[in-house]
């Protein structure tokens, strides 16, 4: 299961005069810590709201320092549970982010694109294997017939030929044998 998970930041900035401004640096400050490592996470603005239900930017000034609120997003893979991915999204983020409280504000569980794709192509290749036919008579597979006469009583070709032959048949099974299914190892 892969989860997209919504944490939020509160960065303190210090000596700035407006909210814009505050919030500017606080972003930066904020990229400079999760880059390179982190590149993919998202940094957007918070959102604030006073107790009344009334919208506050999401910065707030007082004797020129601000703490402003942040939300980074990152998408969390295989894992079991949305709390899993909850835990490691603070872990990663919470890392870098040094002395800057962090907490999970939304957590959304996204379709499973592998499972769907590894479907299909399971479903692709037994058809394919339904429709293919080997013709023993033309090795070439272009429809044209291959004359021996030439390679007859040559017992050095004929014993390549025999090597390369192969059992299209046998060679699925041993592979499925050998090799378990993908959900298997997940699983």
């Amino acid at each position: 299961m892969n989860c997209r998970v919504v944490v939020e930041a509160a960065v303190p900035v210090f000596d700035v005069s407006t909210p814009d401004e505050a919030i500017r640096i606080a972003i930066s400050k904020t990229g400079e810590m999760l880059n390179p490592d982190l590149n993919y996470v998202e940094i957007n603005m918070g959102e604030r709201t006073s107790p009344a239900g009334e919208e506050l930017p999401p910065a707030f000034i007082a004797a020129d320092e601000a703490l402003v609120a942040l939300e980074l997003e990152m998408t969390v893979f295989n894992v079991e549970r949305e709390e899993h991915a909850s835990r490691i999204a603070r872990k990663e983020i919470g890392q870098r982010l040094e002395n800057i409280p962090l907490e999970v504000i939304e957590i959304e569980t996204l379709p499973d694109e592998d499972a769907a794709a590894e479907a299909e192509s399971s479903s692709d290749e037994a058809t394919a294997d339904e429709d293919t036919t080997v013709d023993e008579s033309d090795p070439t597979g272009d429809g044209e017939s291959v004359d021996d006469s030439d390679s007859a009583g040559d017992p050095a070709l004929e014993s390549a030929v025999d090597e390369l032959a192969v059992d299209t048949t046998e060679g699925d099974t041993d592979d499925e044998d050998v090799l378990p299914e993908f959900e298997d190892i997940v699983d």
